[in-house]
């Protein structure tokens, strides 16, 4: 009996080897992008980042169709076109103007209040009511925004501050729209993942057009990041983001909501030297703990289509 006990035990373990792997590995994509991305700007503009960052995480993620025989016809066309707005055009364009005029650790932190904008916006739109510790954590998080804000701090700071707010929040509201969508299966994810990235993209090659922006710089770096994005922070991030939700519990999947601003801080903060005020400390740390509270709650969210930060 105790030998089947920790031949069960032993297999349980294995079983999550291979989850928390992936786990493991999608945090620190997403949270080192971060920095990635910031240093992508000193070669480019915002716009024809978020530009060519999302055209080609769309190619490689159609490039995936006939490998895994998804269909290539759109579905909820409508939705998806709203879908790509505010997850793509909104949350990618807002972040890369953050980033180009701001902390990388404080923009990832801010972007990431991305669950408590659904669990405001959920309620009048989905019905859901907060509920249990979503109420101090939606309360912590509003305590530690006004301080990462910091109202009377320099414009700038100000500016970067909101434009990464904006983002969490155009984010949230996808998420809120993606609730909208009908989706069965991997193969139905994946192509709504790709199309909303194609019609987000629309209004960003607009923009690209109409705002003037330094030619874009070629380097090495810039090409390895754009790669980094493209082939590691969206094709990659997408399968491990499906593997996990397939293999571990919505809880631990929504641990991620804390794990990647986290790294996102610590990376800016040793490779960029982004060292957080006294103010922008506290905040930072109420906002996390916030999270935490939500992924104890089992109620933390990530985007139904994963884009890849």
């Amino acid at each position: 009996m105790s030998r089947s006990l920790d031949t069960a035990a032993a297999d349980s373990r294995s079983d999550m080897a291979g989850p928390l792997a992936a786990f493991a590995t999608l945090a620190l994509l997403w949270g080192y992008n971060w920095v990635v991305m910031k240093l992508a700007l000193d070669y480019s503009g915002p716009i024809d980042f978020a530009v060519l960052r999302v055209c080609l995480g769309a190619l490689v993620v159609f490039a995936l169709f006939p490998v895994l025989r998804v269909p290539l016809r759109p579905r909820h066309v409508g939705k998806t076109i709203w879908l790509g707005i505010f997850q793509t055009t909104g949350f990618v364009g807002l972040i890369s103007w953050s980033l180009a005029i701001g902390q990388a650790g404080k923009s990832a932190v801010l972007a990431y209040t991305m669950p408590f904008w659904v669990i405001l916006l959920g309620w009048p739109f989905l019905g859901e009511r907060l509920r249990g510790l979503q109420w101090p954590a939606v309360g912590i998080a509003l305590v530690g925004l006004v301080l990462v804000l910091d109202p009377g701090g320099a414009e700038a700071g100000i500016m970067n501050s909101l434009l990464a707010v904006g983002a969490g929040a155009s984010w949230g509201i996808s998420v809120i729209i993606a609730k909208k969508i009908p989706v069965n299966g991997r193969e139905e994810l994946l192509s709504l993942t790709a199309w909303q990235m194609v019609f987000g993209a629309i209004p960003l090659i607009v923009a690209a057009l109409i705002v003037p922006e330094r030619p874009i710089e070629w380097s090495g770096y810039f090409v390895g990041a754009l790669a980094f994005n493209a082939i590691g922070c969206t094709a990659l991030a997408m399968l491990l983001w499906l593997y996990i939700l397939q293999r571990l519990p919505a809880t631990i999947s929504g641990l991620s909501s804390l794990i990647v601003p986290i790294i996102g801080v610590a990376a800016a903060w040793i490779q960029l030297g982004e060292r957080p005020t006294l103010s922008e400390g506290l905040g930072i740390v109420l906002i996390l703990t916030a999270l935490g509270l939500l992924a104890l709650a089992g109620r933390a969210t990530g985007p139904e289509a994963p884009e890849g930060m």
